[in-house]
């Protein structure tokens, strides 16, 4: 029973600190163009060496 008395808030801290990191990462842009990264691996910018 004590084993829960320390896993239960340690895990509302551990989604606290999740929610709090995907806030940040929806406010500083992360999210914004889903569809670029996408292209962007389709594009060869490397030229082969002749």
């Amino acid at each position: 029973m004590s084993g829960l008395a320390y896993s239960i808030p340690i895990a509302i801290l551990m989604g606290l600190a999740a929610l709090l990191a995907f806030l940040w990462a929806l406010r500083s842009g992360q999210y914004e163009d889903m569809d670029g990264a996408s292209q962007r691996i389709l594009n060869e910018d490397d030229k082969p060496k002749a």
